[in-house]
């Protein structure tokens, strides 16, 4: 006797259970998929965030050099209350705003070329050219860097050959501001090229059939869509200035002290509050730029 169909298990077992679970519900995929990454991210990454909060508010010993516990607000006081932590953290928000400014004028023609004059085959190009640096070391490029400005180095050779006579650029802020536009300029290209690449050439048109030149078509129509990718990209090139330490260590030498350099200093001389007191101030930065982006409106199309 043929036993009955429907009495006999499922294929699959208590796996196909599962997977019929997690299709009639896309919450419970969605949860299951990203639970794992919310959760390194949470512990590894917010959890030492705040950590480092927390040890900003404690204060070392000045005489036996230990970590105390104790709460209170000097630290901060230190740094806002003393001449060369200002200049510092003035120096640094100067230097990424200008790396900024200098980023994203060089981005909006060349991404505005990639998104809407190239054709496809010079769009790859140029876009995996942009992408090339991102594949080298960090300390390569900086260390290339380097070698460029020293006193015998290439740029000097090459203005030696046309009598133009040396640059000492190395250890000056100059050094510090041009390696810092090259190596966060694809962070600030690929953001406004994406949101270029969105906008309808409908409405370009549109604009010029109605007789908007050229600067009026770009101010008034193009700008404002692709503020989304603008703001993006100097939301990157920006924090990543402001943190960073490698570069004007390297290229900058004692004449460039930034956010990060004094960070770093402190946490080496084992001033660990102070040093994490000065590591809080790039974040506390980051969050008023959000929030004042966020109020212009940079966010609205994102």
């Amino acid at each position: 006797m043929t036993p009955n169909t429907a009495d006999q298990p499922a294929p699959g077992g208590a796996w196909s259970k599962i997977s019929a679970a997690l299709w009639r519900r896309p919450w419970a995929r969605a949860t299951l998929l990203l639970t794992p990454p919310l959760a390194w991210f949470v512990v590894i990454y917010l959890a030492a965030l705040v950590v480092l909060l927390i040890t900003a508010f404690w204060e070392t010993n000045s005489f036996t050099n230990n970590l105390e516990r104790i709460w209170n607000l000097g630290n901060f006081s230190t740094i806002f209350t003393t001449p060369a932590y200002r200049s510092v953290i003035l120096r640094t928000v100067g230097m990424a705003a200008g790396v900024t400014a200098v980023d994203g004028i060089i981005a909006f023609p060349f991404a505005y070329f990639m998104a809407r004059v190239a054709t496809r085959r010079t769009r790859t190009i140029l876009y995996v050219a942009i992408l090339l640096p991102l594949w080298a070391s960090y300390l390569a490029k900086v260390y290339a860097w380097q070698l460029v400005f020293t006193r015998d180095g290439v740029l000097n050779w090459s203005l030696g050959k046309i009598a133009l006579g040396p640059l000492n650029l190395i250890n000056t802020n100059w050094a510090v501001f041009i390696a810092f536009c090259y190596i966060w300029l694809p962070y600030m290209v690929i953001p406004v090229y994406a949101a270029l690449d969105r906008i309808p050439g409908s409405m370009i048109e549109a604009s010029q059939d109605l007789g908007g030149r050229t600067w009026r078509t770009t101010r008034s129509v193009i700008l404002p869509l692709a503020l989304p990718g603008i703001v993006a990209g100097s939301i990157f090139t920006f924090s990543l200035t402001l943190g960073d330490y490698i570069i004007p260590e390297l290229l900058g030498g004692t004449n460039s002290v930034f956010i990060g350099s004094v960070a770093y200093d402190s946490f080496l001389s084992n001033n660990i509050p102070l040093g994490a007191a000065m590591a809080i101030v790039p974040i506390a930065i980051m969050i008023c730029y959000l929030l004042g982006a966020r109020a212009l409106g940079a966010f609205r199309e994102l």
